[in-house]
């Protein structure tokens, strides 16, 4: 059942003070007659008695007792002792609470005589009753639900899978069913200091870049051969008139300023599945070499299939059109498009997804040292890592089509164990550099 608001507590008040029974009660506001019960005697507002001197003990106005501070010279009854507090030290004190507050509605409201009674009252005031029941639930939902044992055994499932690199959406679609509390309350564990590992051994609390301010795009840059009917209004045009068309992001990454080797990369938008491949150089023809592979390797009408429209960026490498969108010997294999400069916003899944790379192979180390064997290994792992937004699914799960069964025969990646991925420089570690 939902918790109780405040206008429900106003209307608890009003009833009250309209002497209805609680039954009543909790009828015109939608709850049950336990629950408004509830409500009142564990929000209400206690109000200490005027018991001066212990005259609220029931013996008051009888008892005869002296000498309880062991004063025998004090002819002083110990109940109209102004020096002591008799209740403290005496065995015979008793003061049992009011009858009234024991039964319906179980406080002072509507009580005639709650002006000049001195004893403990109790007081239904709907506002005072809203923050102490907020305050209530706030303090309950801090500090860790488990206890140590149960935290102990948490830290030894999640800090090692951490450390390996996994992120903690993976780690937790891996094991929901062993993790007892939710993904947002794995990530305050962490940040309280409960588990081995801290925020910074956490991929998702390292800040990006802010956007660059978007340059105004000049008329002959627009005018260029390369990008006539294939600039990102052209691009949004064809997904318009292709509704549910499964398109590819690509773009290259490199290593340091230095000539060596490059990586191209590709991604599936409709299921994030990434490609990456080595190749010597930047330029086009090193591009060119891996569409010619991929469309020998997969045949042209499966290439068709995985690679009906493909949105990169304006790099020299991209910018020999026919020969990216047409086979050596001329057939159609595929379609570009280019954003605007200075706009890798317009290609989110591929630059996004480019931190994965920069796990295991960070930005400022070679390139050269590595080949497509590598390239494989660390396929197959960033593939199998599995995303919030495909609901705890991976990449590879997700594609499971005969053709994207194809393109990983070819490419000769598998699937990870989610307990064995590794997305940190432990994966292809080299002597080398």
């Amino acid at each position: 059942m939902s918790r109780i608001t405040l206008s429900e507590r106003t209307a608890i008040e009003a009833g009250i003070y309209a002497r209805k029974p609680l039954s009543e009660i909790a009828k015109k506001i939608g709850k049950t007659t336990t629950a408004v019960s509830r409500e009142i005697r564990k929000n209400c507002t206690h109000v200490a008695g005027v018991h001066p001197h212990g005259n609220d003990c029931h013996m008051a106005t009888s008892c005869k007792r002296k000498h309880l501070c062991g004063d025998k010279k004090c002819e002083r009854k110990c109940v109209h002792c102004k020096t002591i507090d008799c209740r403290t030290i005496c065995r015979q004190y008793n003061n049992s609470p009011c009858k009234q507050l024991s039964k319906p509605p179980y406080v002072c409201n509507i009580c005639g005589a709650r002006r000049t009674c001195k004893a403990d009252r109790a007081y239904y005031i709907a506002a005072q009753a809203d923050a102490v029941a907020k305050r209530r639930y706030s303090e309950s939902r801090q500090g860790p639900q488990l206890d140590k044992t149960e935290m102990a055994a948490l830290d030894e499932l999640i800090s090692p899978l951490i450390l390996k690199g996994q992120p903690l959406t993976h780690i937790f679609s891996s094991h929901s069913s062993e993790i007892p509390v939710s993904q947002r309350t794995l990530y305050n564990y962490i940040e309280d200091g409960h588990l081995k590992v801290g925020n910074l051994d956490l991929r998702r609390k390292v800040g990006y870049k802010p956007r660059r301010k978007k340059k105004e795009t000049t008329e002959a840059f627009e005018n260029l051969q390369f990008r006539k009917e294939r600039t990102y209004q052209h691009f949004e045009k064809h997904l318009k008139e292709n509704p549910g068309l499964p398109y590819v992001e690509m773009d290259t990454v490199k290593g340091i300023r230095e000539k060596g080797k490059r990586m191209l990369t590709m991604i599936f938008t409709q299921n994030d599945l990434m490609l990456l491949f080595i190749m010597p150089d930047g330029t086009g023809d090193s591009v060119i070499d891996v569409f010619d592979w991929l469309t020998s390797a997969l045949g042209l009408e499966t290439f068709r299939a995985l690679f009906p429209a493909i949105l990169t960026d304006n790099g020299g490498e991209f910018k020999r059109i026919q020969d990216l969108e047409q086979t050596w010997d001329g057939v159609h294999r595929t379609q570009i498009f280019y954003c605007d400069p200075q706009a890798s916003w317009q290609k989110p899944h591929i630059e996004k997804n480019h931190e994965f790379i920069r796990y295991v192979i960070p930005k400022g180390k070679s390139l050269n040292p590595y080949d497509q064997n590598d390239m494989m290994v660390l396929m197959s792992h960033i593939n199998s890592t599995k995303r919030g937004k495909h609901k705890g699914k991976s990449p590879f799960e997700l594609a499971s089509s005969p053709e994207f069964e194809k393109l990983k025969q070819v490419l000769e990646i598998a699937e990870i164990p989610a307990d064995d991925i590794i997305l940190s420089s432990r994966l292809l570690r080299r002597q080398d550099f």
